[in-house]
């Protein structure tokens, strides 16, 4: 969190979320680690596309992509989400570009564009024998049927949304400390568990503001299923930077927006001194109520959220 707040520029930033038809993604199951990866290449190539375009923003942006494969029921949904400055970088390096106000890049274009580069690119993993098909997907091995199962997919809108722009650079790190690290289901949303069944708050996105939770409650073999369908292949990164904050170049990137936008770099952080560590680690303090060994969890300088923070919201990752 501290690393992410020193990259922290003082623009508007935005939110955006691409997410895979459900026919596509019944076959990305089979494929975790081919098709999360296009998926996640597919979004940050539109964004940067389109970016550039001269008619839209004529720039080169900064992105920092989560990928989430749940939903709030803990079903199999893959997508993405995006973390954008509202603006970027000329094509001449020397000036920043900044987006109109409330307004980043057009969701419809956005949304063309990735349905067409994510269709070419499940086209090149099957013709490179990159995806696999099992149970009543396996006679997609076969080329006609694979195109004659993706047809559909070809003609339908795909669903990019855009929120609304972040209020400041505190909230960008709230949404940070919430998303970038989640589970697909935290403890504050379980209810009840037994031999019988495990019970769980899920939001209904259709269901009126008031209305929107409700409890699900399934047997203990089905919450396993579902907790399992959200297990990522070993070494598969779902924390990814793109344009001007991929890694070879963000430090650099970063200092020349620091300079374009008149912001001074920010301060080193101080690193806690490692004899004072050991000797608080190695004696901890008892529990004022119970007298109890306590155990230090975590450390965080001010100003910064813990990741062992409860949300009072009840804000969902999904």
């Amino acid at each position: 969190m501290e690393a992410r707040a020193a990259e922290l520029l003082p623009v508007a930033y935005f939110h955006v979320v691409f997410t895979l038809p459900t026919e596509i993604g019944d076959i990305a199951y089979q494929n975790k680690r081919v098709i999360y990866d296009l998926l996640m290449k597919a979004s940050a190539q539109a964004m940067q596309t389109i970016a550039a375009d001269p008619k839209h923003l004529g720039a080169k942006i900064a992105i920092t992509s989560v990928l989430h494969t749940w939903g709030s029921a803990m079903t199999h949904h893959p997508h993405v989400h995006m973390i954008v400055p509202g603006g970027g970088l000329s094509s001449d390096g020397e000036k920043w570009i900044a987006c109109r106000k409330g307004f980043f890049l057009p969701v419809r274009a956005l949304s063309k564009l990735f349905r067409r580069l994510m269709l070419e690119k499940l086209m090149a993993a099957h013709a490179a024998g990159q995806l696999n098909f099992y149970g009543l997907h396996a006679h997609r091995k076969e080329l006609r049927a694979f195109k004659r199962f993706l047809a559909p997919a070809r003609r339908r809108k795909w669903f990019v949304y855009a929120k609304r722009p972040f209020a400041g650079p505190k909230a960008v790190l709230a949404y940070l400390s919430r998303y970038t690290h989640r589970v697909p289901i935290s403890n504050r949303r379980l209810v009840k568990a037994d031999a019988s069944g495990v019970s769980f708050r899920v939001k209904d996105y259709r269901a009126s503001p008031d209305k929107r939770w409700r409890k699900m409650t399934l047997k203990p073999h089905e919450f396993i299923r579902r907790l399992l369908l959200h297990v990522l292949p070993k070494g598969l990164h779902r924390i990814r930077h793109y344009g001007l904050f991929a890694s070879g170049t963000k430090a650099e990137n970063l200092a020349k927006l620091r300079e374009l936008l008149g912001v001074p770099g920010p301060e080193p952080i101080e690193k806690e001194d490692s004899e004072t560590a050991a000797v608080d680690t190695a004696s901890p303090r008892p529990c004022p109520c119970c007298g109890g060994q306590m155990r230090i969890i975590e450390t965080f300088a001010a100003g910064c959220q813990p990741r062992h923070y409860r949300d009072p919201e009840g804000l969902d990752s999904s």
